[in-house]
């Protein structure tokens, strides 16, 4: 499903329950100097990442200062984070001009400890090539550093290298609980462009070798994913960015399901199988 940009004013845009990614929860706050928001989503554990700007954040007593240091856009330096524990009531104030600030969840049923990931915790990943139309970065926020310390969630942001070409390729799922083949993650997407007016294209394909669904996307898309494979490409020219939600049902390493049609590529695109180890 893509739901497209607009000004959700701070808002939910994927509520908790949603009909297409019940697993997940995403949200996009925007403040100005000194403006603060509060929040609390029982029955989700919930991520804090700032896409520009820097905003104090408080979590239940606990205080994380200065969390943000981009500027102008998710291009312009790295992410940091706050991990929020289910149902806890949290609290951001705005210290810098202005702030956009993305909030990820996952349906989760225990509580855990909150804590921040800075840029040194941060863990990195560069895989594919130019010559396979592939090439780009991957930054995990709550990925595998932090597998002990999260239920549910695994929260990234993933940048294609160069202008133009593919990501999430080749094609893959993981909507079924079927172990240790398969399991099942909703997944959500908020899209950035560099320049702003660049946009792409995400597919989904319900089947292998049958006719699927695409959709346009541009600066500030969000994309739902329940089921199928889910490729996408940005236009000749442009860099892409996309935040990344990821919410299991019954575990928190993410197992994929590569399409057969296109499985076998995964032994052309340099650096792929380690891409694959680090979503745990």
């Amino acid at each position: 499903m893509h739901i497209a940009p607009h000004d959700n004013k701070n808002v939910p845009i994927v509520d908790t329950d949603d009909p297409t990614v019940p697993l997940n929860y995403f949200n996009i706050v925007k403040l100005t100097k000194g403006q603060s928001f509060d929040y609390q989503v029982p029955g989700y554990e919930t991520c804090v990442v700032p896409a520009t700007g820097t905003v104090d954040v408080d979590v239940e007593g606990v205080s994380f200062a200065s969390l943000g240091n981009r500027g102008e856009d998710v291009w312009d330096g790295e992410p940091e984070g706050v991990y929020v524990p289910v149902g806890a009531k949290v609290s951001m104030v705005c210290t810098s001009d202005d702030t956009e600030v993305f909030v990820a969840g996952a349906k989760y049923d225990k509580v855990l400890d909150p804590f921040d990931v800075r840029v040194a915790e941060l863990d990195l990943v560069q895989y594919g090539s130019d010559d396979t139309k592939t090439h780009r970065k991957i930054k995990h926020i709550l990925g595998q550093k932090q597998h002990n310390k999260v239920g549910r969630l695994l929260v990234s942001e993933l940048y294609t290298v160069g202008q133009g070409g593919w990501s999430g390729f080749p094609s893959h799922k993981h909507d079924t609980d079927r172990l240790p083949d398969e399991s099942r993650h909703d997944e959500t997407y908020n899209f950035r462009f560099r320049p702003k007016h660049g946009s792409g294209l995400q597919m989904l394909q319900r089947a292998d070798n049958e006719p699927g669904d695409a959709y346009h996307i541009m600066d500030g898309s969000t994309i739902c994913i329940d089921k199928g494979y889910h490729p996408c490409a940005v236009l000749p020219g442009y860099e892409m960015y996309y935040f990344t939600i990821l919410g299991g049902l019954s575990q928190r390493s993410l197992v994929q399901y590569f399409q057969p049609t296109h499985a076998y590529q995964i032994e052309t695109i340099p650096g792929i199988k380690d891409m694959i180890a680090k979503f745990k």
